[in-house]
């Protein structure tokens, strides 16, 4: 089912490409200009409420529907649940290439060994979320880790979890007919804008910055197919009745936070690419960035440079803006700059900090809380320039080509 529906995404896209296409003209009509033969087809009207409603659900569709939320703990409450959820939809909108980077370390899961033939990617991507809550005296104790869940039952302490992957896609929210309609928006927003590259239609700032978030969540949207959707309760693991505790045989104490004020920051991201001494609490709850993934140090070099590779994809993208008309040179300037800090500063950031591998973690931290900065500010000077650059558009912007409103679409 996902295989077909990416062959309806790339089928879409490509007939966007075939039907904008400029046909062939006779000899006779040699003297129609370039621009005349590109204008061949009908053009319809378009509101600035239909370009922002289109953008502003093609990028919602990119960011909340693509979020695959780990179990929350029994003890959250419903508004902690959710106030959880907007940190998480604002960090995809912030550093959406840091989610693409998560789910590049998920990918890893297959390499956990099976408890059996009947273990598949879902079962694997269930643990990482949460899945398995051990249960001691009736009390929710402890979310557990693959290793976990392993030695356990080599220790006789839990029985196998009978969970079938059957039963995990039936605790998940989504279908393949719900991804499948994101999909379609995304391939419907695409097809759009090529017949506007292709036909010379002004194509609006707010466009190109979701175009980037289309193309980051797409590729999440792809790895997490097999991820259960807002699954709410994990599955009960009762341990048995031993002379052992957990805790004895796990070992699982939580270590104090060495990043201080710098936490909220850089905690995410460096839990992910699971750098020494970070704190990971997993006691009810996984985190978002679960820096508790074993990878190897290969494993982590690649992950690293995909997220170089996602930020820099990121942020050319937007560097096709550079060639859009401002309203003035200042806001020009601006995206100019956010949009080459966003491309650079994660290469640029790499080569400064090799002389300071040796330096102390204070002195690393602190660099890498400057780039931060930077980048955010960039990140939220081009989200703010997105909406701002539509009070003066030009009147090529608000035309369209008459067939794209045919395809089904938000």
């Amino acid at each position: 089912m996902r295989l077909l529906l990416i062959c309806l995404f790339l089928c879409l896209v490509g007939l966007g490409a075939i039907q904008a296409a400029p046909t062939t003209l006779d000899t006779a009509d040699s003297d129609i200009s370039l621009s005349d033969r590109f204008r061949a087809p009908s053009l319809t009207t378009r509101t600035l409420w239909t370009i922002v409603s289109s953008s502003v659900l093609t990028l919602f569709a990119c960011t909340y529907s693509a979020i695959h939320p780990n179990i929350p703990s029994p003890k959250d409450s419903y508004t902690g649940i959710q106030m959880r959820r907007l940190g998480i939809i604002i960090m995809a909108l912030i550093a959406p290439e840091l989610m693409v980077t998560l789910v590049r370390a998920h990918l890893n899961v297959d390499s956990y060994p099976s408890l059996d033939h009947t273990w598949t990617q879902a079962h694997s991507l269930f643990v990482l979320m949460g899945g398995f809550m051990l249960y001691v005296d009736g009390k929710p104790y402890l979310t557990l880790q693959p290793d976990h869940i392993l030695k356990l039952i080599r220790k006789m302490c839990i029985d196998i979890p009978t969970l079938k992957a059957d039963q995990i896609h039936d605790k998940s929210k989504g279908d393949a007919i719900s991804k499948g309609l994101v999909m379609l928006q995304v391939a419907w927003f695409i097809m759009q804008l090529v017949t506007r590259i292709i036909y010379p239609l002004e194509i609006t700032q707010l466009e190109v910055g979701t175009l980037a978030f289309a193309a980051l969540n797409f590729l999440t949207y792809a790895a997490w197919w097999n991820k259960p959707l807002n699954v709410q309760c994990p599955h009960p693991v009762y341990w048995k009745p031993t002379e052992s505790r957990p805790e004895d045989i796990l070992g699982d104490k939580d270590r104090p936070d060495g990043l201080g004020i710098f936490s909220p920051v850089l905690g995410p991201i460096i839990e992910l690419i699971g750098w020494a001494d970070i704190p990971t609490s997993r006691k009810l709850r996984v985190p978002t960035f679960d820096g508790s993934i074993k990878l190897g140090r290969s494993d982590k070099m690649i992950l690293v440079a995909a997220g170089f590779l996602m930020t820099t994809i990121f942020g050319a993208i937007h560097c096709m803006a550079l060639f859009l008309t401002f309203p003035t040179y200042e806001e020009h300037l601006l995206w100019s700059v956010s949009a080459i800090i966003i491309t650079c500063i994660p290469w640029l950031g790499f080569v400064t900090l090799l002389p300071f591998l040796c330096a102390s973690k204070e002195v690393q931290v602190s660099l890498c809380s400057l780039y931060a900065m930077f980048y955010i500010i960039a990140r939220a000077a081009l989200f703010a320039l997105m909406f701002t650059t539509l009070r003066d558009l030009d009147h090529n912007a608000y035309e369209a080509v008459s067939w794209t409103t045919w395809v089904p679409h938000l």
